[in-house]
């Protein structure tokens, strides 16, 4: 493809947009001894109590339970998990029939992670591989231990938006903060980027790609349509769809409707300066 086709990049969430759980739900908590819901309970309890954010709450409760249970929580432990998790309906082949699309219409797709579940669960996903960057939690593990120590990322509700903005200016090492915060061309145009997520941790950046020119999607499971309803009623999103990502889906026809539209601008673009010309 040539380096002229111009690019749209899709971010997404991950815990509840591309899976109908919590990563930690499906093999992490269960082999604790707890269900989600004494996990999170108790990591409520724990943020409240201490006054720690409840993000990095969720990371520490992790270290401790697992500890307290004997099991060593490594990194490759970790990416271990990513194979146990479950995604909602056409979600394995989404990446490649939306790539696929795109080319026809002379677009790249490119796609982006920014989530405040476990980075080094998503990696060891089967998904991880379709992600140029994937942006989410993580630990710093001891070089000599190999267990997590500090949390040497920790992405909140807020902090999504910093992540929007490394994407749109295509510096992706999170180390980089000078060249982030000069002003600079960005590599994807605001109006370029679809962002889809599953409520109000993503409201932020929703808004945020809104306001920009951008696309908003807001996801639901079957029949609970009413959890994202009114972020479209308060004009925080352009579209709610249900996450079901299959040929035929809602969402599957708004996307390839947003590279269509991106398609006719660049025409008419390219239109303008051969007449200007």
């Amino acid at each position: 493809m040539s380096k002229e086709n111009p690019i749209i990049a899709i971010i997404y969430d991950f815990d509840k947009t591309l899976t109908d759980q919590d990563m930690q739900n499906y093999s992490f908590i269960p082999a604790l001894g707890m269900t989600p819901a004494e996990f999170w309970g108790e990591t409520g309890v724990f943020s409240e109590k201490s006054g720690v954010e409840r993000i990095l709450s969720y990371m520490y409760m992790m270290i401790v339970k697992a500890k307290e249970k004997g099991i060593t929580l490594t990194k490759e432990y970790l990416f271990s998990l990513g194979k146990e998790l479950k995604y909602f309906d056409g979600v394995l082949t989404w990446f490649d029939r939306i790539n696929s699309y795109g080319e026809k219409k002379g677009i790249k797709i490119e796609h982006y992670l920014i989530s405040s579940g476990t980075k080094e669960i998503i990696e060891g996903s089967e998904i991880a591989k379709h992600f140029k960057a994937i942006f989410g939690c993580e630990f710093y593990f001891d070089p000599e231990t190999n267990v997590p120590v500090w949390p040497k990322l920790a992405i909140n509700y807020t902090a999504k938006t910093q992540f929007y903005f490394r994407i749109t200016k295509g510096i992706l090492d999170t180390t980089e903060d000078n060249a982030l915060n000069r002003k600079s061309t960005h590599r994807i145009p605001h109006r370029n980027v679809i962002y889809i997520g599953d409520g109000m941790t993503d409201v932020p950046v929703m808004l945020l790609v809104k306001q920009n020119g951008g696309h908003s999607i807001a996801v639901y499971p079957k029949g609970e349509r009413e959890k994202v309803e009114y972020l479209y009623v308060d004009g925080r999103v352009n579209f709610v769809a249900r996450a079901d990502y299959s040929e035929r889906s809602d969402i599957t026809s708004i996307v390839k409707l947003i590279i269509d539209q991106v398609n006719v601008a660049e025409q008419i673009e390219k239109k303008k300066q051969t007449i200007n010309q």
